[in-house]
């Protein structure tokens, strides 16, 4: 089956960095566009960044602090995070769109990986 793996979740503190890092396996064909979403204490999910094929995108609240990337070869995508602040405190989502051979495109989740940012 297909899987997303999330690490680098952790306690920081303010103004520090984490590396979020999203590995997809299983028997994939094609892997379409890929994200990061999030959802803080008492808060829906939403949007942090999407990677596709050709452009990237961002949530108003944390341009200029993060940066999504992705390593073809490794089915990886990462989320670069940067001048942290208590408000990024959330449970980090990893999301990606898979073709499979014999199915149709669907979304994948990761499990969540829960990130603090305190001091």
């Amino acid at each position: 089956q297909v899987q997303l793996v999330e690490s680098g979740g952790g306690l920081v503190q303010p103004g520090g960095s984490l590396r979020l890092s999203c590995a997809a396996s299983g028997n994939i064909l094609r892997l379409g566009p890929m994200g990061w979403y999030r959802q803080p204490p008492g808060k829906q999910r939403e949007l942090v960044a999407t990677i596709t094929s050709g452009s990237t995108n961002y949530a108003d609240s944390v341009k200029g602090r993060f940066t999504i990337s992705k390593d073809n070869a490794k089915n990886t995508v990462y989320l670069q995070m940067n001048s942290l602040k208590p408000e990024d405190t959330a449970v980090y989502y990893c999301n990606a769109q898979v073709l499979r051979l014999g199915f149709n495109w669907r979304d994948y989740w990761g499990q969540g990986t829960q990130v603090t940012v305190s001091s």
